[in-house]
């Protein structure tokens, strides 16, 4: 028997779980044996006492977020085996080594079997954000499990959980470096690799972690398709998918965002790669207002990729109204012939909502619109085949005639 206080499933609520999904929700609970507190390592039993499997407890919807199907105790080399499996996943995704590219997502929560979990490779360092308390209250194995896996290709793991944890925004959860190297340079700006394309990444102050990586292979898309084109870059943040277009040999690209920092940030890459002024224009502005706003016709391929519209199943009526707002606008300001890239990072919309919400979009607006290509996350940020909640980001490539 586990030593873990253990939770026993209501009948008939263990299928799920048979099915390895990595929650399990409060309503499924018939009885708890032990007080944990949040954080603590539980077993999941049915209400035969069959044992199920162990994970994080959390007072929330999500009550336990597996770590473990096998056994009621995590094995002593737990966080090593886990750190080097996602470590080898994307070494066979060519990520790891690669001269080209030296950012990328190595722990994608649940997709790599550790709910709650986020870490983000810059060069040397691993950014880790922690979504649950249990992964906060192991940052100290997971940081040595990570000096283990890259050995002296680590400097620093920098904690950027202040704004994930669910503590109630206490000093327990303020951002810093759990590790650095003894001549670790602690500059807020690194400069890292995407596709050979140089950026500045501000993992301390930036969004997220510092850098959208979820986009890379959009990005490429973009670049491939921007020759000639005048581009129109919304909610562009630190200037990914502008810095590729203009290495498409965009004939020019406008970059909109309400964030004056990002904007700051956008102008150093698009400098930092080599880019004339003259290429490219930056605006502190409101994305949707600035659309409005535009000329018809000035822009032939867009760029839309939205913060999330809905971070819960209630916002999702209001956020789809927004996706069709915002791509009826695209749709309508487009000249003939123009490409629309457009994204949803809305957990809660699924990809035919969303679909749906741009189909809905071009016909209020009565142009010819094709799908081209349908956007994913790449490889980096697998998706439990048990847990496909985990597929948040989907887009449409469109070609508007």
């Amino acid at each position: 028997m586990s030593v873990h206080p253990t939770i026993y499933l209501k009948k008939g609520r263990e299928d799920s779980l048979k099915r390895f999904h990595p929650w399990v929700f409060s309503g499924a609970v018939e009885r708890m044996e032990g007080s944990p507190v949040a954080g603590d390592v539980v077993s999941v039993r049915s209400s035969s006492g069959e044992f199920l499997a162990c994970g994080h407890y959390q007072k929330d919807s999500i009550c336990v977020r597996i770590l473990s199907f096998d056994s009621p105790e995590l094995p002593k080399n737990f966080w090593y085996e886990r750190l080097q499996a996602a470590y080898d996943a994307r070494k066979a995704s060519r990520l790891v080594g690669n001269r080209d590219t030296t950012c990328y997502r190595l722990v994608c929560g649940e997709g790599d079997d550790l709910p709650g979990l986020i870490i983000d490779i810059y060069g040397g360092t691993a950014v880790v954000q922690c979504h649950s308390v249990g992964m906060f209250r192991s940052r100290s194995e997971i940081t040595d499990a990570l000096r283990q896996v890259y050995g002296i290709g680590l400097d620093a793991v920098y904690d950027k959980s202040s704004g994930t944890a669910p503590f109630g925004r206490n000093n327990e959860s303020s951002d810093g470096y759990l590790w650095r190297s003894a001549n670790y340079d602690p500059s807020s700006y690194k400069e890292c690799l995407e596709y050979g394309h140089r950026f500045f990444v501000d993992w301390e102050k930036g969004q997220k972690t510092g850098f959208f990586l979820d986009q890379r292979e959009n990005r490429r898309l973009v670049e491939k398709y921007a020759s000639g084109r005048n581009v129109l870059n919304l909610f562009c943040y630190t200037g990914g998918f502008s810095v590729y277009a203009l290495a498409g040999g965009a004939k020019h690209v406008d970059s909109v965002d309400s964030s004056r920092s990002a904007i700051s940030m956008l102008e150093r890459n698009i400098e930092l790669n080599g880019f004339g002024k003259g290429s490219s224009e930056a605006f502190c502005a409101d994305a949707a207002d600035f659309l409005n706003c535009s000329p018809d016709g000035r822009y032939d391929m867009l760029v839309l990729d939205p913060p999330a519209f809905a971070k819960h199943r209630a916002a999702l009526p209001n956020a789809l109204k927004a996706y069709r707002h915002l791509n009826a606008s695209a749709i309508s300001k487009a000249a003939s012939g123009s490409f629309i890239f457009t994204f949803s990072c809305s957990q809660v919309v699924d990809h035919d909502a969303f679909a749906l919400s741009v189909f809905s979009a071009a016909a209020s607006v009565g142009r010819r619109v094709k799908i081209v290509d349908r956007l994913n996350q790449p490889a980096d940020h697998p998706v439990n085949i048990y847990h496909p909640e985990g597929e948040y980001l989907k887009g449409l490539a469109l070609y508007v005639e």
